[in-house]
């Protein structure tokens, strides 16, 4: 009798799990195609309001010609108490760089994930403090992940060089230096006319990631053993997924030209914490070169990356192999 009871409840846990792992397999399908028609990109743009005149501001598009040097753009979900500091610092280096250099200029591009905090006020105040031709707010309506809230800010850009960042501070913001050097020597070499590089940069492609891998030693000795196993399975999946080649995928500090980020974000699908994996892998599909600087970064409080994002990491970079290497997927070289 007793037999009997263990092989029921064992053929009852086969089943059960067997029909987990089906209906798992036929949702990841079922996601991998409806995001097969990336449109989300020909939605409708935008609308900057200026809080001091109360007016709408045109919103640019990544097609468009080129109005700035750089673009700046800072994803912020909650971000109501990091926020201040960080868009601080970042003024006050770009107001002092464009004091020395009259051809740089800049905007910085606050995109509101959905906050439920106060993160929205603090945006606003500060295209208050510095106009809007400087500083812009998207507002998202509705938490839609990272990813997507980059993508957005990248699509309504206006500069040659775009870079992201993180809205906590986490990398200093003249590290920025250090990537756009790297690239204008890659563009250099890349250069086929004798203008002006600085006119012709926007044109080719390039991206530069801002790395940490120079901190990972540091990292493992002094993180939780469950953290480093889930970080190395990460990097493993990273790598079957995107191949090699890039150390440290997930640093938010990353730049490109006009040029790259109009392949590269016109065709991105993935909205949260793997969207950086999914750019490696695009830019190797384009053959844009991926340049790894190391830069100054630390550790800020109030991260936030939980069990529940890694999760959704392990869902996200599933959909991506599927949707690609089945060809569900299809990218475009759209150029105008």
């Amino acid at each position: 009798m007793e037999t009997w009871r263990w092989s029921t409840m064992l053929e009852f846990t086969l089943i059960v799990a067997l029909m987990f792992g089906l209906g798992l397999a036929v949702a990841i399908v079922i996601e991998t195609f409806r995001r097969r028609f990336n449109h989300n990109h020909l939605e409708a743009h935008p609308i900057f309001e200026d809080p001091n005149s109360l007016k709408q501001v045109d919103c640019p598009y990544i097609f468009d010609p080129a109005e700035k040097y750089i673009s700046l753009i800072v994803p912020a979900y909650n971000e109501e108490l990091r926020l201040p500091g960080a868009l601080d610092e970042t003024m006050n280096y770009l107001q002092e760089r464009a004091g020395k250099d009259h051809s740089f200029t800049y905007e910085v591009i606050i995109v509101d994930d959905g906050s439920k905090d106060g993160t929205k006020r603090v945006a606003f105040d500060f295209v208050r403090k510095y106009k809007v031709d400087n500083v812009r707010v998207v507002l998202l309506g509705k938490n839609q992940g990272k990813g997507e809230a980059i993508r957005k800010g990248m699509l309504h850009s206006r500069g040659k060089l775009l870079l992201m960042l993180d809205a906590d501070g986490a990398t200093k913001v003249d590290d920025l230096e250090k990537l756009e050097k790297q690239i204008l020597a890659v563009a250099k070499l890349k250069q086929q006319s004798a203008g002006d590089l600085s006119e012709v940069i926007q044109d080719i492609p390039i991206v530069a990631f801002g790395s940490r891998a120079h901190l990972e030693k540091k990292a493992l000795a002094t993180r939780k053993w469950y953290r480093n196993f889930l970080m190395k399975g990460f990097h493993l999946v990273v790598l079957l997924a995107a191949g090699p080649g890039v150390r440290d995928t997930q640093c938010g500090f990353k730049m490109f030209t006009r040029a790259a980020a109009r392949k590269l974000f016109t065709n991105i699908r993935l909205k949260r914490w793997c969207f950086d994996v999914e750019l490696v892998y695009l830019s190797k599909y384009f053959g844009i070169p991926i340049i790894e600087i190391s830069v100054t970064w630390s550790e800020i409080p109030g991260s936030k990356v939980s069990m529940l994002s890694i999760l959704n990491m392990l869902w996200e970079m599933t959909l991506m192999s599927l949707g690609y290497r089945v060809g569900i997927w299809k990218i475009s070289d759209r150029q105008s």
